[in-house]
């Protein structure tokens, strides 16, 4: 009943997981700029990758240079480019998952892995909240990739060659560095992933006399390993330096403009969101414990469910899948639990990557109580797995398709043609704002207008930042108002403009004539 041990035949059921979720995500990916699935961020992400500037903090240094890469691509609009990286990470970590699941399982000649691997490929490819973000411009696909990479690493076995174990070492260290180069919640992954890459050995599951030691019985940390890896994490997080290199050449979307330590670490330590942390009231806690359950449900379906929680408890030891992935789902609950926030529900992702390989392995063991000379009702059973996965996903399309969200495109082009010539546009709210900055900087429209976040205002940075880009433009100090720009800019016309559910925009002729 496994799968046939011919190596090109082995590729054949990740391909076709690749292949087929690479369709799905293609037929509901955003052909630009898009605010479906909680996206109002892409303009800000996009417009920083392009213009060689600085999003929004923590800066995401290592998504900005994977996004130029796929900038400049020569197919579809700018953002349908950067919103084809979110798509091709959510391939690539569906894959990494399936070899995760099949690879553990490699040790049992009943199972077949594939079926198990592919099936847990699909419950992580189709969870809406997953499918979601592999079809808009945002952070969460690729740090999803790069949680599922450094998994897949640390779950290596011990190498017997020093010199395999070194290089695993520096690998294992630099995805650390990188993967907080793309975003800061990997700190919660830190102490697990030391921990587990420092152990010499571990308990083997299929020796019993070991399993009466106990879970702790057969541990040893290498102080070596430990280091190595610590130094490649350090390595990796110099990935931040291309921020301040960045601010140096004042692009117009410069957060933080990071030229100095103090601007520096207000950036990348997340500054602006802090208040969100620990500010969670107990109501506020519960009602996001009711929703990240219902959330898991919506994920996986009850099946799904049963399955995931069957992978959790089947292990007898402490396997480096088993602490691994049971620290990850603990973490980024207990995070998203305390994280006052709307969209705090993104933060439960890596959470989800766990239960999927769980599911994973669930699907091993429900296969496992199928008698072997009844194998054909075995494999019957895991492509009725795939199956559940696969055609539950039909349900969830309407609520991720983001292939007809034209609201921010047609926002963007709304405001570009009805602006007058060389007026000072004061938007607010994220979505208005980097829509604009993405027509205006990105795509270079409208070089006559002069874009401005009036939330950013009180901001001395941004103060600094309008007044590089715009040359030309007075910025009344210290704290300088849309009204008082406007009176000391009396040569431009000025409008305001939000979107809530539609566009809204109000423009008045200049105070002096030209």
């Amino acid at each position: 009943m496994t799968f046939p041990s011919k190596p090109r035949l082995l590729f054949l059921p990740p391909l076709f997981l690749a292949l087929s979720l690479l369709g799905v995500y293609l037929g509901t990916i955003a052909p630009g700029l898009t605010w479906a699935n909680g996206g109002s961020d892409g303009g800000d992400l996009i417009t920083a990758a392009a213009t060689g500037g600085i999003p929004h903090p923590t800066g995401y240094p290592l998504y900005l240079l994977l996004a130029r890469i796929f900038q400049l691509l020569p197919a579809g609009s700018l953002a349908f480019r950067t919103n084809l990286m979110s798509t091709l990470a959510t391939v690539l970590a569906a894959v990494l998952i399936y070899w995760i699941v099949t690879r553990s399982l490699m040790t049992s000649g009943t199972v077949p892995s594939w079926l198990t691997g592919m099936a847990a490929g699909y419950a992580f490819g189709l969870a809406p909240l997953i499918w979601s973000q592999a079809v808009i411009t945002e952070v969460y696909a690729l740090q999803a990739l790069l949680v599922v990479l450094i998994l897949y690493l640390y779950i290596q076995p011990v190498q017997v060659s020093s010199g395999s174990q070194k290089r695993l070492d520096r690998w294992r260290g630099l995805s650390l560095g990188l993967a907080m180069g793309n975003h800061m919640t990997t700190l919660l992954i830190l102490p697990a992933a030391f921990l587990v890459g420092s152990l010499q050995r571990w308990v083997d599951p299929d020796m019993v006399s070991q399993h009466r030691r106990g879970w702790f019985g057969n541990w040893r940390l290498d102080g070596y390993s430990f280091r190595r890896q610590f130094s490649w994490f350090g390595l990796g997080l110099l990935i931040y330096l291309i921020l301040p290199l960045r601010a140096f050449a004042h692009p117009p979307v410069t957060w933080g403009d990071p030229v100095t330590l103090g601007r520096f670490w207000w950036l990348v330590s997340g500054q602006l969101y802090q208040s969100y942390y620990l500010q969670t009231s107990l109501p506020e806690i519960g009602e996001h414990l009711q929703s990240g359950a219902a959330l898991l449900i919506l994920q996986f379906g009850t099946p799904g469910l049963v399955l995931g929680l069957m992978g959790l408890f089947m292990s007898g030891v402490p396997t480096r899948l088993y602490i691994f992935t049971s620290w990850i789902a603990v973490v980024s609950l207990v995070f998203g639990l305390f994280y006052s926030s709307v969209d705090f529900y993104i933060y439960l992702i890596p959470m989800f990557i766990s239960f999927a390989i769980w599911i994973g392995l669930g699907s091993a063991g429900l296969i496992r109580q199928v008698p072997q000379r009844f194998s054909i009702l075995g494999l019957g059973l895991g492509l009725l797995l795939i199956g559940y996965f696969t055609v539950r996903s039909a349900t969830q399309v309407s609520h991720v398709d983001a292939s007809h969200d034209l609201r921010a495109e047609s926002f963007g082009r709304e405001v570009l043609v009805a602006a007058p010539k060389d007026a000072i546009i004061f938007a607010k709210g994220d979505q208005a704002v980097f829509a604009l900055w993405y027509f205006h900087f990105a795509l270079k429209e409208r070089p006559d207008l002069i874009v401005i976040a009036e939330d950013l205002l009180h901001f001395d940075w941004y103060q600094e930042t309008l007044q590089k880009t715009y040359p030309s433009l007075v910025v009344p100090g210290p704290f300088p108002w849309p009204e008082t720009m406007a009176r000391t800019n009396p040569l431009h016309s000025v409008c305001y403009v939000r979107y809530s559910n539609l566009t809204e925009l109000q423009c008045s002729v200049p105070l002096s004539p030209p």
